[in-house]
């Protein structure tokens, strides 16, 4: 084996290895395990999953990427904590959004596609008549991938980035203040507006779009949750 082969094959060890602890800590957060505001010290991290800090580092930087962790200057990491008033600005930022990314996805959808949203929505179902978190944490999964794959669909790849960001600090209000205990990504409204989007109705599949949205933020409650310690959280 030469030096170069095995530089690659220590760096993908290094990344599966950050991807795994990426994987846990997400869960713990997702499943509230982790409450917003709890510190994630590298060294603890490093400690619990017996690596470095720098793959530490990376796995933290991953959740960071997503919005679902926080990194402050001199103080370190922290599973984010959206204000009420965070939340109702990523909803007004998906109203002010969504309604294009509809219009768009009118102008461009083809058979395919709606074959392939179909068995998105047929997968989401699965998750939704689940039980335990594990399927909680697919179903919010497959909820926002509804949404994205709108945005993909749509053909605009600026609006698909803001929508990747916006869609992952959802999935983290919706799993952390959720009151049904369930994405609440309305599974009936998805089929009916992929009916009207398939139909060529631009205007109603907006407007339900809206409606949906305001769905999901209505079942929010934006109150602290207290959750366990970080050495806690991933015992269970």
């Amino acid at each position: 084996m030469s030096i170069g082969e095995t530089i690659t094959l220590t760096d993908n060890t290094t990344e599966d290895r950050s991807v795994a602890i990426r994987e846990a800590l997400r869960n713990a957060i997702i499943d509230r395990r982790l409450a917003p505001g709890t510190k994630l010290s590298e060294n603890e991290v490093g400690s619990l999953f017996d690596v470095s800090r720098t793959v530490a580092r990376a796995a933290l930087q991953m959740l960071t990427f997503e919005g679902l962790v926080k990194t402050e200057r001199n103080r370190g990491a922290f599973v984010s904590n959206p204000t009420p008033d965070e939340a109702r600005q990523i909803f007004a930022s998906r109203r002010l959004i969504e309604p294009g990314i509809v219009a768009g996805a009118v102008d461009r959808i083809t058979a395919e596609d709606i074959a392939s949203f179909r068995r998105q929505l047929e997968e989401e179902e699965r998750y939704m008549n689940a039980r335990g978190p594990s399927a909680r944490r697919a179903e919010i999964k497959a909820s926002g991938d509804f949404h994205l794959m709108l945005a993909s669909v749509a053909g605009n790849a600026i609006l698909q980035r803001f929508m990747d960001e916006l869609i992952a600090r959802s999935s983290l209000v919706i799993a952390l203040y959720g009151r049904t205990g369930v994405s609440s990504c309305g599974h009936s409204e998805h089929f009916a507006i992929l009916d009207l989007i398939e139909r060529g109705d631009a205007k109603r599949a907006a407007d339900l779009m809206l409606h949906h949205i305001d769905h999901i933020e209505a079942d929010l409650d934006l109150q602290p949750k207290h959750g366990l310690g970080l050495k806690d959280a991933l015992s269970l």
